[in-house]
């Protein structure tokens, strides 16, 4: 019998290019056919089949309270018979501003976006705004959406600008953008030496979600943080992952560091588009209306997206909540490191709060070159197998994982049984 996942694809790829809105959801890079999933419920998902997956992706990290939790359904609808959106100001965006600044201390004034692609653009140009600089400091393997100046891989050498990534992007746009070596300190701090006085920022994720999980040491952001104040960059950490993902208060509190812009998306939407970017007051006054730097959305702050967001946020600060998160993202990757170890198989894996990340390799990468050394090959067939058995992970060797607050020890446990038995047969 067909799959009505195979139907499906067949018929989107007639009006949509790929047949997906995102392109990792195509499958490209570990093959076969996309899950178009009907239906989400705890840590569980279905598809056009009627088949049960638990969830190892939570909308790419949103759904860290699970999905269709009951609590955010209910602000949700309540919310919608208010109207859906207003093109004003609301009150609920005032709680959201509040909140945020509440819990990430860096931040003292903040302004909602859409996506975390608008976070980071917007925060890109207020960075150069308020300095009056061109260039941006960006790091091999992070990735802060899909701006232009962002879509950007590495020259030959220090002193050669990057390089566009897609199709599209003219070089002239990305000949301010300056791509190092993550986890590279001497690297940054030449750059600096070199072009100090004519960086505007540096962006980075503290816990990077794109090349698989990569932590920054806490040398390199020290030195980051350092150099910024320094030469009068602004420092701008890309929290749209790592955000209420990694910590209450963010992967900044877990280093210590404090950056002058953090760009934020994901959770604090609750799964409906909610991002936002904020930081410092006396650069936050260079947006328009009261500055000269312009950024502007139709539906920034939807009323019915916040509602979804300040539910979440609420939920996630319950006594014990990112300690418990923490331990089953912990009993999910030693279990699954503790199989392959089993089996033989070259294995590691590393998880931070509620995101992990999972290695075909025989020791955690710290950079992108590192990371490019995984057995794709293998990860392909791992991926394949585990979702026949029942477990949906990120279909790409290069992507975080993420556990949701629903996943409970009975859950974990039978995807480390599932995950033992796919080991044994990969050895």
């Amino acid at each position: 019998m067909t799959s009505k996942n195979d139907i499906l694809m067949e018929r989107a790829q007639r009006t949509t290019p790929g047949g997906v809105n995102s392109p990792v959801r195509a499958f490209r890079s570990v093959g076969g056919t996309p899950r178009f999933i009907t239906h989400a419920e705890g840590p569980y998902v279905w598809d056009a089949d009627g088949k049960r997956y638990t969830d190892y992706m939570g909308s790419w990290g949103p759904a860290i309270v699970g999905h269709a939790h009951p609590d955010v359904v209910k602000a949700v609808q309540d919310a919608a018979v208010k109207g859906l959106s207003f093109g004003a100001p609301t009150e609920a965006e005032i709680e959201m501003a509040e909140e945020i600044c509440r819990l990430v201390p860096s931040i003292e004034q903040v302004r909602l976006v859409s996506s975390g692609t608008e976070a980071t653009m917007s925060a890109l140009r207020l960075a150069r705004g308020a300095t009056g600089r061109d260039k941006i400091v960006k790091f091999e393997g992070c990735y802060h959406g899909h701006a232009d100046s962002l879509l950007v891989k590495a020259g030959s050498g220090l002193l050669t600008f990057g390089n566009p990534t897609s199709a599209g992007v003219p070089a002239d746009f990305v000949q301010h953008t300056v791509v190092l070596d993550y986890n590279n300190t001497a690297q940054l701090e030449e750059a600096f030496e070199q072009m100090g006085d004519e960086i505007a920022c540096v962006i980075v994720e503290p816990i990077a979600g794109n090349m698989n999980l990569v932590r920054a040491t806490p040398e390199f952001l020290g030195a980051m943080r350092r150099l910024c104040t320094q030469y009068g960059a602004v420092l701008i950490m890309d929290e749209v992952m790592s955000g209420f993902r990694s910590a209450l208060h963010g992967a900044q509190s877990l280093y210590g560091i404090t950056p002058d812009i953090t760009a934020l998306g994901k959770v604090i939407g609750g799964g409906l588009p909610v991002a936002a970017f904020g930081g410092k007051r006396e650069l936050m006054q260079h947006m328009a209306p009261v500055g000269p730097v312009y950024q502007a959305g139709t539906l920034s702050g939807n009323p019915v997206a916040v509602a979804a967001g300040l539910a979440t946020l609420k939920l996630i600060q319950a006594p014990g909540f990112f300690e418990s998160l923490t331990r089953q993202t912990s009993r999910l990757v030693q279990g699954m490191s503790a199989a392959a170890a089993d089996a033989g198989v070259a294995f590691c894996a590393d998880s931070v709060g509620g995101m992990f990340g999972i290695y075909f390799l025989d020791s955690k990468p710290d950079s992108y070159a590192a990371m490019m050394k995984t057995d794709r090959e293998k990860f392909n067939r791992f991926f394949h197998a585990m979702l026949d058995a029942g477990h949906f992970f990120a279909p790409a060797a290069f992507e975080a994982g993420f556990v949701s607050a629903q996943h409970d020890d009975a859950t974990i446990d039978a995807t480390v049984e599932a995950a033992r038995k796919v080991f044994a047969s990969l050895a």
